[in-house]
């Protein structure tokens, strides 16, 4: 069987129709990698790609991705409400079939060294990936974004792990490595006050006291003059997004706020949105592997 491996690179462009469309061009030159999914948002200034590919090509699709941000994307410029350290900001990397998570590591250091020699991108390795236990973290890793990194990379506990000590000058800082499937989850509030927004993510994202598995951050949506409670969740088994997303409405409603909608950013597993329906519907003894079709169907 083919070893097959998932790739979702983010770029820190989500307005420029032209840079967006030649990064798809790129996405799908590559042989033996499909492009599944891409999405663009401009408050975020921000675009994720999801692509499945064999073993070579998706080495390859990745590192051509980052060649042409390099190219098109100049952070001297860039202003969004997404953290951000480089044109690519991180190229996260997915064992999907018939290959396992250290092999699919060594993959990842492969793109990270070939990216730092040829394109002078200094890369940092986050996640299974990471060279010590305090690069395993995305949000320390990326901590001082773009504009800090010329200064960070010169502490002693911040050496890239590829390349120099010193950013490209356009295109930044890049992260790269190895993680399970994550579910990029955007809670979209009633209000346009991003203070409200920033303290229900203190509340919800692990690294304040909330759920270990919850990243977030809060967002303004310009185009919509809502603020967003921005999230990753990297761990949907562990930390439903049901849980997360009630707790939101419970801590919003402190403040008089109440919920208008979410968002699913990029592909996310099955699993995640059928714990969230067995949930919300109240189903008792539900067996996600027995009674949901599609599963006999693709076994």
């Amino acid at each position: 069987m083919a070893k097959l491996i998932e790739c979702i690179p983010n770029f820190s462009e989500g307005k420029d129709e032209k840079i967006i469309n030649g990064l798809v061009e790129v996405a799908k030159s590559v042989p033996g990698v499909t492009l599944l999914d891409y999405s663009s948002d401009t408050s975020h200034n921000r675009s994720v790609f999801t692509l499945v590919g064999d073993v070579d090509g998706i080495q390859e699709v990745a590192f051509q991705l980052v060649k042409f941000a390099s190219e098109n994307i100049d952070m001297t410029k860039h202003q969004g409400e997404h953290p951000r350290m480089g044109a690519t900001d991180v190229v996260p990397f997915v064992p999907v079939k018939d290959i396992d998570v250290a092999e699919t590591v060594e993959i990842s250091k492969k793109v990270a060294e070939r990216i730092a020699n040829e394109l002078n991108i200094p890369i940092f390795l986050y996640e299974d990936s990471a060279s010590t236990p305090a690069r395993k973290n995305l949000a320390k890793v990326r901590k001082g974004q773009f504009e800090g990194m010329p200064e960070k990379l010169l502490q002693e506990e911040w050496a890239p792990d590829y390349g120099e000590r010193k950013i490209h000058p356009t295109a930044g800082v890049t992260a790269v490595g190895v993680r399970m499937p994550l579910v990029a989850f955007n809670v979209n509030l009633d209000t346009d006050n991003i203070e409200i927004a920033n303290k229900i993510a203190r509340i919800v994202r692990g690294s304040s006291g909330g759920y270990k598995y919850c990243k977030g951050i809060g967002v303004m949506l310009e185009d919509r003059n809502v603020a967003q409670v921005s999230m990753n969740m990297v761990n949907f088994e562990k930390t439903p997004l049901y849980r997360v997303m009630e707790t939101i409405r419970f801590e919003a409603a402190r403040y008089g706020v109440n919920i208008i909608g979410s968002e699913v950013i990029g592909l996310t597993p099955a699993k995640a949105l059928i714990d969230c329906a067995e949930y919300y519907l109240q189903v008792e003894e539900f067996d996600y592997d027995k009674q949901v079709l599609e599963n006999h169907l693709l076994n």
